[in-house]
């Protein structure tokens, strides 16, 4: 059992505790544990109403499909997350793929909302959305899907495809998560780089203060510790104990050249 929950906790943590919670909110809504109703997003509840419901703009990406899809859906969340968040060059810390998140599935709710209506759960949008983010810069790799070796940018059509033939109401929701990873793509890489624009979904501040990094680091050879931010000296304008002279070098003042 230690074994098991040593291999979990090494798992990425945003991936992993994602997969998580759709688990066990879909468990707890397919067994009639948690009232569904009250986790569906709807405008006139999650926003207008007082109190507003805003757990709702979380919760309506938590209910995965029934039976197979109790676990299906979070190993599918799981394997496109931890690829983006291990191993994509687009997100090089953690918050980017948090902050990556929150406004993908905001583009997901806007344009379900608008295009399609209401729509109470949008796990489907959400997978499509980590799977194309995923796979695009993956071009030039094979990936497996179900019994066929694809290329990797591919992988989101075939889901696509396969809908069609399996459950065709899923289907408008997908494209919907398509469309809305390839705008995140947009704004935050392509119009930048190629189009010499401004990064309009730049991660702020305040979720870089949310995901912050331990001082403490736990090794298998010991324990490591990061120097806290080291202050300046505000006669000098160096930083203590950096340079090669002793200390006590340092009050002297500025050198002058003889001869």
């Amino acid at each position: 059992m230690s074994d098991a929950m040593d291999a979990y906790w090494q798992l990425q943590p945003l991936a992993r505790t994602l997969a998580t919670a759709i688990f066990v909110t879909s468990i707890g809504g397919h067994l009639g544990l948690i009232p569904t109703g009250w986790l569906y997003f709807h405008s006139s509840v999650a926003i207008f109403k007082m109190p507003p419901q805003i757990w709702r703009f979380l919760t309506t990406f938590l209910l995965s499909g029934p039976q197979l899809g109790i676990i299906l859906d979070p190993y599918f969340v799981y394997q496109y997350l931890s690829q983006i968040e291990s191993g994509n060059p687009k997100f090089q810390r953690k918050e980017d793929v948090l902050w990556y998140l929150i406004t993908v599935s905001g583009i997901i709710l806007l344009l379900t909302q608008y295009f399609l209506g209401f729509q109470p759960f949008l796990i489907s949008a959400l997978i499509t959305a980590l799977c194309y983010t995923a796979s695009q810069d993956s071009r030039g790799m094979k990936a497996n899907f179900f019994f066929f070796t694809v290329p990797a940018q591919l992988v989101p059509y075939c889901m696509l495809g396969m809908s069609v033939i399996m459950n065709p109401a899923v289907l408008p929701q997908q494209i919907c998560g398509i469309l809305a990873a390839h705008l995140h793509d947009f704004l935050v890489r392509t119009w930048p780089e190629f189009g010499g624009g401004k990064n309009w979904l730049a991660t702020p501040a305040f979720v870089s203060r949310l995901v912050t990094t331990p001082r403490i680091l736990q090794r298998e050879y010991g324990t490591g510790f990061r120097p806290l931010t080291q202050t300046s000296d505000s006669s000098t304008g160096s930083s203590a104990g950096s340079g090669p002279l002793p200390d006590s070098w340092r009050t002297r003042g500025a050198g002058h050249r003889l001869g």
